[in-house]
């Protein structure tokens, strides 16, 4: 049984749990270690419990958190090589950090998890695939400009995916941002549009996906009842219902709904 939370999501911190009744993992720690605490907390999760934070990239609504939870916990942490030379060069973790390279499968006892490679405007951006005792498949596939063929190889066949939705193409063309940041979200090395999502999603649901969880909305630039009518009107071209066919959830900045259970 795998039990999954988005605790944190958006530019202003991101944070992911996926775990077993005998612990679990952190994708990624983007607010402070005293929130991250809190939300475990929330959920009767003990900080103690966590096995290891699997980072995807070194921006710091991803990794603002790391080193005190890290260090604080005697949690070790993985990322890639050039993200983790990224984080030690900036100052995000320093030696009172257990640091790993990520080097094939990662094995925590009652469940794995393998990197992939995003297209994001970072050293190394990855996401990850979880699979748990019993088979289940957890992926996380966010901060990506474009589907990766790395990511479709990896995320296809998942049972849940926590999948980028971050910006409604219109709201941001005609949005106060400077059009160089436009530019930068709308490009392959930027964030996945509501319609790109749609996309995706249609692929996901076609291999055998039941569950996906909208993630990393922009708050400027979306909003949560468009990129849900997106999906589900995208998905009902299917034929697939919400509800019957898979469930869909939209995270919001902060949980507010508790740990899906698998």
């Amino acid at each position: 049984m795998a039990k999954v939370c988005q605790l944190y999501s958006g530019s202003s911190g991101n944070s992911i749990y996926i775990g077993t009744n005998s612990g679990g993992v952190l994708v990624d720690i983007g607010v402070s270690a005293k929130k991250c605490e809190a939300a475990l907390n929330d959920l009767g999760i003990a900080p103690e419990s966590i096995k290891a934070v699997l980072v995807t990239h070194e921006h710091k609504d991803h990794v603002s958190g790391v080193r005190v939870f890290a260090a604080r916990y005697k949690t070790p942490v993985y990322a890639t090589p050039a993200t983790l030379e990224e984080m030690c060069k900036s100052g995000v973790v320093n030696s009172t950090v257990n640091l790993n390279e990520i080097d094939g499968k990662l094995d925590f006892g009652d469940m794995c998890a393998e990197a992939f490679h995003n297209s994001h405007d970072a050293v190394d951006c990855v996401g990850y695939k979880l699979t748990v005792s019993g088979g289940r498949k957890i992926s996380v596939c966010t901060d990506t400009g474009i589907v990766t063929e790395d990511a479709r190889r990896c995320v296809t066949g998942s049972d849940l995916v926590f999948l980028e939705s971050n910006h409604e193409i219109s709201i941001l063309e005609n949005g106060y941002y400077p059009y160089p940041l436009k530019q930068r979200i709308l490009s392959d090395k930027g964030h996945l549009s509501n319609t790109a999502a749609d996309d995706f999603a249609k692929e996901l649901l076609q291999s055998g996906t039941t569950r996906l969880v909208l993630s990393h909305l922009s708050r400027e630039n979306n909003v949560p009842a468009i990129a849900r009518q997106s999906m589900v009107s995208a998905l009902d071209e299917l034929g697939a219902k919400d509800g019957n066919d898979y469930r869909l959830y939209v995270s919001k900045p902060a949980n507010d709904g508790g740990l899906i259970v698998l």
